[in-house]
């Protein structure tokens, strides 16, 4: 029998409820922070196990498909009157890549800070185990983002106006310089990894999370190094940004920032919460 079970057998004895009445209300009941720390560790351990090659595949297809939010947003911006309200709306746009490689179950490196880490603390994996994932994971997304860049600058794809809202993105990524864009990131790794812990309890709701984090993201103007990395590499193929400042002004801070974000959110929080019950 398991633990819900039993609990639900107990409630039966002590309580003055009918047995329907029971079975009613747990089923209405939020699923306990051990369910969702299990549920995630699970998946981690799924992907940790997987062949290189599978993972090198779903980390190119989730970079192509981040490049989503840099034509979402900049789509709706050059189409948006200039209006104090435009960049909440357009935000909406950076929400699609998050959306589409979420539910496509691709491997996005920022998700994977979360996933990945559960199965070491619980010790059924390794630090070598998730550092080829790791690797794996974020060197497919940065090629993603390259290729979707070099794709959407094929001349005459985009208006003139997509085009300078796309390569104003990438500019924006790297303006505020290497600390403040790893604080940035910071914010934005615990936030994605705060999703994904988020995900397995919210059931149809899944869409709603994905959205409102994201957006949260694009709005803070906080620093996720995927997503940046098609509108860096957009704006340095355009010659807008130089290639150094892509790679050590935005790149490396973010990444930095970005696995600090989930792996501190995982430790200190997510896992301390239920350590002592599992």
């Amino acid at each position: 029998m398991s633990d819900r079970e039993q609990r639900v057998e107990q409630e039966k004895r002590n309580s003055p409820l009918s047995d329907r009445e029971i079975e009613e209300a747990d089923d209405r009941s939020s699923t306990t922070a051990k369910v969702v720390h299990e549920a995630i560790r699970l998946e981690g351990s799924e992907e940790l196990d997987r062949p290189s090659s599978s993972i090198a595949w779903s980390g190119l297809a989730a970079g192509l498909t981040m490049g989503c939010s840099m034509l979402g947003q900049g789509l709706l911006q050059s189409h948006l009157p200039d209006a104090p309200w435009r960049e909440l709306v357009a935000s909406l746009g950076y929400t699609l890549g998050f959306l589409f490689v979420t539910m496509g179950r691709q491997q996005l490196f920022t998700e994977t800070t979360l996933t990945a880490m559960l199965p070491v603390l619980h010790r059924t994996h390794g630090l070598a185990d998730v550092a080829r994932y790791w690797s794996i994971v974020f060197v497919a997304n940065i090629i993603g983002t390259l290729l979707f860049a070099a794709a959407t600058s094929i001349p005459h794809l985009f208006s003139p106006d997509a085009t300078q809202a796309f390569t104003r993105l990438g500019v924006k990524a790297v303006e505020p310089g290497f600390a403040i864009i790893l604080v940035k990131a910071v914010f934005a790794g615990w936030l994605i990894a705060l999703m994904v812990w988020l995900l397995p309890a919210a059931a149809s709701a899944k869409f709603v999370v994905i959205v409102g984090v994201t957006w949260l993201i694009s709005v803070a103007e906080f620093s996720h190094v995927i997503a940046g990395s098609a509108e860096g590499a957009f704006a340095a193929i355009h010659g807008a940004i130089g290639w150094h400042s892509y790679l050590a002004g935005f790149l490396l801070p973010a990444l930095i920032g970005n696995s600090i974000g989930g792996v501190v959110f995982v430790a200190l929080l997510n896992h301390a919460q239920v350590k002592a019950e599992i």
